[in-house]
């Protein structure tokens, strides 16, 4: 099992003085990257090879998200192979070994060239599951949204990562900028996305979203293809005008 322990930097957090949700998943992909490496599947079995490791399906379920200046002890661990898929498994705790965020992950590895998914035995990639019992369910890609088109992004050179495509941490930048004001401040507890296809940089990507008093869900599409789905979910049952 991975381990860090990490403190909250003001750089780390939103308006709120939270932790951001991008910054969160920046955090989850790190601690992938940093864990795979140690495993003895670094940049030298997969990056330098020609292989890009990417995220497909992502879930947090999340009981509150860690503040400015906070410590807290971010955990990851592989599940066992799934013939094209790589579960990871990451749990973040505050200092008394409360959970705060527990997540899963399937990951895949992407051919730099042909831009297809690869079997990974044919490359010799292996990583042998843990099981400890505090695994969540693995992700399930949220619904699309019931709403029509509500604007358009076009991917700037800022939001692209060395795989060449939009990294998958900006999405939640993107929504968040694209919610109603009145959901920043909610109490979120369930997080899901699906990535389908890889947004490029230049690429324009047509937006759908739905904002209930509990959820908000958005999506991106490319010349009519699914990019993208994300949907947050919110604890706070307060009624919160959304008009």
């Amino acid at each position: 099992m991975y381990r860090i322990t990490y403190r909250i930097l003001s750089s780390d957090t939103d308006a709120n003085r939270k932790l951001r949700l991008s910054r969160l998943f920046t955090l989850l992909q790190e601690a992938s990257i940093a864990h795979t490496t140690e495993l003895g599947m670094g940049r030298e079995k997969t990056l330098d090879r020609g292989l890009l490791w990417i995220v497909t399906l992502q879930q947090a379920n999340i009981t509150r998200l860690p503040v400015y200046d906070e410590t807290v002890v971010l955990k990851s661990w592989p599940g066992k192979t799934m013939h094209l898929l790589f579960p990871r498994y990451y749990r973040i705790e505050d200092e008394r070994g409360s959970a705060l965020v527990e997540a899963s992950a399937l990951w895949a590895l992407m051919d730099e060239k042909t831009r297809r998914v690869v079997f990974p035995e044919q490359y010799g990639i292996k990583i042998r599951g843990v099981y400890t019992g505090k695994e969540i369910a693995l992700p399930v890609a949220p619904k699309m949204p019931r709403q029509k088109e509500t604007g358009t992004f076009t991917v700037p050179f800022s939001y692209v990562d060395f795989n060449g495509h939009m990294n998958n941490t900006r999405y939640f930048d993107l929504a968040e900028d694209r919610m109603p004001e009145a959901l920043r401040t909610r109490n979120i507890s369930r997080i899901r996305t699906e990535y389908t296809r890889e947004a490029r940089e230049g690429d324009l990507i047509t937006l759908q979203s739905e904002a209930c008093e509990n959820s908000y869900v958005i999506c991106g599409t490319k010349d009519g293809q699914n990019l993208f789905r994300l949907a947050i979910d919110y604890t706070d049952p307060t009624f919160v005008d959304l008009s």
